[in-house]
């Protein structure tokens, strides 16, 4: 039997040009599609920019992306198998890969 994967697409960018790298994580039912992105950072590629803050029982909002051209929050947001497609938030200034600013600029306390 092979094994069941969720194949997860990641607009990532670091200031450059925006590409896309593809990464086979494993299946597993229930998981989130955070949990997919946190086992790529610690089995394939720690550089992978994303911010969470699960501490906060959820309620952080840290981890809201696009999947698949809709917004969600990558933590009650369920992995699946076959392609995802994951991006920043579109309507947010970019700082690296699917992190994004979160907070409005004048409530920033640097620049």
């Amino acid at each position: 039997m092979s094994e069941r994967i969720a194949r997860l697409h990641i607009q990532r960018s670091d200031g450059g040009a925006p590409r896309v790298e593809t990464f086979d994580v494993p299946f597993t039912p229930g998981s989130s599609v955070l949990d997919g992105l946190r086992w790529i950072r610690s089995m394939r590629d720690p550089t992978l920019a994303i911010r969470f803050s699960c501490i906060n029982a959820n309620a952080c909002k840290e981890c809201m992306m696009e999947l698949d051209g809709k917004v969600v929050y990558a933590c009650t947001e369920r992995l699946r198998e076959g392609d995802m497609r994951l991006a920043p938030l579109g309507n947010k200034a970019l700082v690296q890969d699917l992190v994004t600013e979160i907070a409005p600029r004048d409530e920033r306390l640097l620049p």
